[in-house]
């Protein structure tokens, strides 16, 4: 019997992945156990169609994806059908690569990681490499991530040296991209789209609290109670 609320997790199971473990058990913790955590690799997501049956998708760390295509279409099936989306670490990389090619129409976008040649190296190396480092975020008001903490900063967990690149920010503002968190020197840490009832990217790590702490974050709270909206079709944007 499955149960009312099923989140499919958009990457390539990896038992080694600190990430793998902790956000099925973020999710379990979040919802006691109501919502069933169903992985999907990303060269089974196909055109994207089967992911119709999940309330919630979760594009986790872990790259190199097996599929980079297959991710962005996950990605793009919760965007185009305001399915609440929550990526992390390379989930928020591949959330900014696939809303720039496909909703701005930047072609060349890519992840300087696997194409270094790319026109448009939108996911380029961090100044300072963030693998294994606890740092303060700044929480942008008006935001899911602002409303779900209910405060101003937080300190995060990365596992990441790849961010997006300060020199292409400009080609993303101005539409439905919303800057959602920053870091002490003002980088995007996290970004939301403006008109989605839950769509929200960060390149920390909420799950992690869980290993850490033995609680859910509340980032990882806020997103179950968009899937529950979700499965008794409320697709408002939550305010």
């Amino acid at each position: 019997m499955h149960s009312t609320i099923r989140v499919a997790l958009i990457g390539d199971f990896n038992d080694q992945q600190k990430a793998h473990i902790a956000i099925p058990r973020s999710l379990a913790l979040a919802s006691d156990d109501s919502v069933e955590s169903v992985w999907v690799p990303t060269d089974a997501v196909g055109r994207g169609d089967s992911l119709s049956e999940f309330q919630g998708i979760w594009c986790v760390p872990g790259m190199p994806y097996r599929s980079a295509e297959g991710a962005m279409r996950a990605i793009r099936h919760a965007r185009v059908t305001r399915t609440p989306f929550i990526g992390t670490s390379a989930g928020f990389q591949f959330a900014l690569i696939e809303f720039a090619r496909n909703a701005l129409g930047l072609a060349e976008a890519d992840h300087q990681k696997s194409n270094p040649k790319c026109g448009i190296p939108l996911i380029s190396p961090l100044d300072r490499a963030l693998a294994g480092v606890r740092s303060r975020v700044r929480l942008v008001d008006g935001t899911h991530i602002r409303k779900a903490y209910g405060a101003k900063e937080s300190v995060e967990e990365y596992h990441c040296s790849f961010g997006l690149n300060p020199k292409y920010q400009r080609l993303l503002e101005g539409s439905q991209f919303w800057v959602a968190a920053v870091d002490d020197q003002h980088d995007i840490r996290a970004f939301e789209l403006d008109g989605h009832p839950f769509f929200v990217a960060t390149l920390f790590q909420p799950e992690m609290r869980c290993l850490t702490e033995g609680t859910p974050s509340p980032l990882v709270n806020a997103f179950v109670r968009a899937c529950e909206r979700q499965s008794q079709g409320i697709t408002r944007v939550a305010s």
